[in-house]
């Protein structure tokens, strides 16, 4: 069964999630409620690990709520209303139709206003893509589509098993990586913006992860002048997107 909420759409009943899958619905999480036990709940679990679905165990009363008190089983998913793009052709499309595109990477954000103010501003920048992480990552739902202004259906999105898979794959197709970091002297104003690049902004309160960064080809920072330490992710992202698209324009003149 399903249920409209101002989140997203919700499917219940474990049956009916497994056939959601099958039928290649993505999905954003899917609910589970502790101590599920039984040949359709195995079923279940299968696809979830295959898939990849971000899970989490919660009270039952939290299943109740999402399901609108309809018989749920013990299992709600949240299905996501926007389709994901395969990250490897995207890129081989994207390569063979622009000479310098512009990626974006989301190291694990988990803020859905910042994340629908990211595709807004992506989109209004040409981004060619916005690659995130399954697991730990803001869902795509209703309230990231409403910030983004609609953008969430314009631009492609991929989601990778970890953005270290993304990273590998955009370097060995050329596309050099640009780290947005505090832990740098060098300015994004002093970097080269203007060759196939993509950008990578970190989560909320941790930025980008330390792993990630040793991976960059480049690591910028914007400058600070008051006492404020950091800007808001979509903030910052928006001043690098437009950095690099200043830098273009500059060239074309």
């Amino acid at each position: 069964m399903t249920t409209e909420t101002t989140e997203s759409t919700n499917i219940f009943g474990i049956r009916a999630i497994i056939e959601a899958i099958n039928s290649g619905s993505t999905m954003n999480k899917i609910y589970l409620q502790k101590g599920l036990r039984g040949s359709l709940f195995f079923e279940l679990n299968l696809l979830i690990k295959e898939k990849g679905i971000t899970t989490s165990v919660v009270p039952v009363e939290k299943l109740d709520r999402l399901s609108k008190y309809s018989n749920h089983q013990g299992a709600v998913a949240q299905i996501s209303p926007v389709a994901f793009h395969d990250l490897e052709p995207l890129i081989e499309k994207v390569l063979e139709e622009k000479k310098a595109p512009i990626f974006l990477l989301l190291d694990q954000l988990s803020d859905v206003r910042n994340f629908g103010a990211i595709l807004r501003t992506a989109e209004c920048t040409g981004v060619a893509a916005v690659i995130v992480q399954k697991n730990g990552s803001a869902p795509v739902n209703a309230e990231t589509i409403k910030t983004s202004a609609g953008a969430a259906f314009k631009i492609p999105i991929c989601k990778v098993d970890h953005i270290k898979d993304a990273i590998f794959l955009l370097q060995a197709s050329g596309i050099k990586t640009v780290a947005a970091t505090e832990k740098t002297e060098q300015s994004v104003y002093q970097v080269n913006l203007n060759q196939p690049i993509a950008i990578i902004m970190g989560s909320e309160h941790r930025g980008v992860n330390p792993s990630i960064l040793k991976m960059a080809d480049y690591k910028a920072k914007l400058p600070i002048l008051g006492e404020i330490e950091s800007l808001n992710v979509s903030v910052a992202c928006g001043a690098f997107l437009y950095e690099t698209l200043r830098q273009r324009l500059v060239t074309e003149e």
